[in-house]
């Protein structure tokens, strides 16, 4: 699984997320660490992002010798929020429901607004005509941004064509050894951290840096919450209320003064196939 390149790849390209992980490992490509050399970094935008995520990808794109190309769904925020019985479409993010069973709603979000985009792309760089088929013997290496000590969100692609590598893994590499990379080399700057403002598998810690930190991000994400169970319906045509939070209450009311985290997994790891959070 970690043997290094995909031998006689027809494309090489970077599920870049702008986050540690990815960026880092687009700058050991860049600075040839890791080759051979990728023929371009994808990022796939949800179009929400803090907006340091979107200002750390631009100083990237200055940085690397191969071209970033920007794809995007649409904005998933918005499409959340249509109430409307009318809507063709709602991204289906996994959101704490509060029904009898008090349970999580399905997460379609990564598939549709991260992997199919980034498929999409390969497939117009291979020349590939829309609805065209793909021949048989066209292989795409996918770089992944996942490191050794976050190794549970290794997942296979379930495309034939389009096979995952996870180059920090083949050098053992683990999220502080990319902080630290990136520190050694870019002293002035700060690697982001990259999801979805609303994403509700964000831990209390990274909630709470959010509200300290980045008030703009946090006041977004209170609307969210708040819009969630407003409108014409509940949001996704849902019989119950929806929240952001574990908790199923509004995340402005939750308290984090007290938290401390212990126990809490990073729960990016569900269900993400690896595509988020990086």
């Amino acid at each position: 699984m970690f043997d290094g390149p995909i031998e006689d790849a027809n494309l090489r390209v970077i599920s870049l997320g702008a986050g540690v992980q990815s960026s880092v490992l687009a700058l050991m490509a860049a600075a040839g660490e890791i080759t051979p050399m990728p023929d371009a970094a994808i990022f796939s935008d949800t179009q929400w992002e803090p907006q340091g995520v979107y200002d750390h990808l631009e100083w990237l794109e200055g940085q690397l010798p191969f071209p970033v190309y920007r794809v995007t769904l649409g904005d998933i925020r918005a499409q959340s929020l249509e109430t409307s019985l009318e809507a063709v479409y709602r991204p289906s993010i996994p959101v704490y429901v509060d029904s009898p069973q008090r349970s999580m709603a399905p997460r379609q979000c990564t598939a549709n607004f991260k992997i199919k985009p980034i498929q999409k792309k390969a497939r117009e760089l291979l020349g590939i005509k829309k609805h065209g088929k793909m021949p048989k013997d066209y292989i795409v290496e996918n770089n992944m941004g996942i490191t050794r000590d976050e190794i549970y969100r290794v997942k296979e692609s379930r495309t034939s064509w389009m096979v995952s590598r996870w180059p920090l893994i083949e050098k053992n590499m683990t999220r502080w050894d990319c902080q630290l990379w990136f520190e050694e080399r870019f002293p002035d700057r700060k690697l982001q951290k990259s999801a979805c403002i609303g994403c509700p598998y964000q831990s209390d810690r990274q909630f709470r840096e959010m509200k300290l930190n980045d008030p703009k991000s946090w006041e977004d994400l209170v609307d969210f919450d708040h819009s969630l169970r407003s409108g014409v319906r509940h949001a996704f045509g849902m019989k119950f209320p929806a929240y952001i939070h574990k908790t199923m209450i509004p995340i402005d009311e939750v308290d984090f003064s007290n938290e401390t985290d212990n126990g809490q997994l990073d729960m990016f790891g569900e269900e993400c196939e690896g595509m988020c959070g990086v």
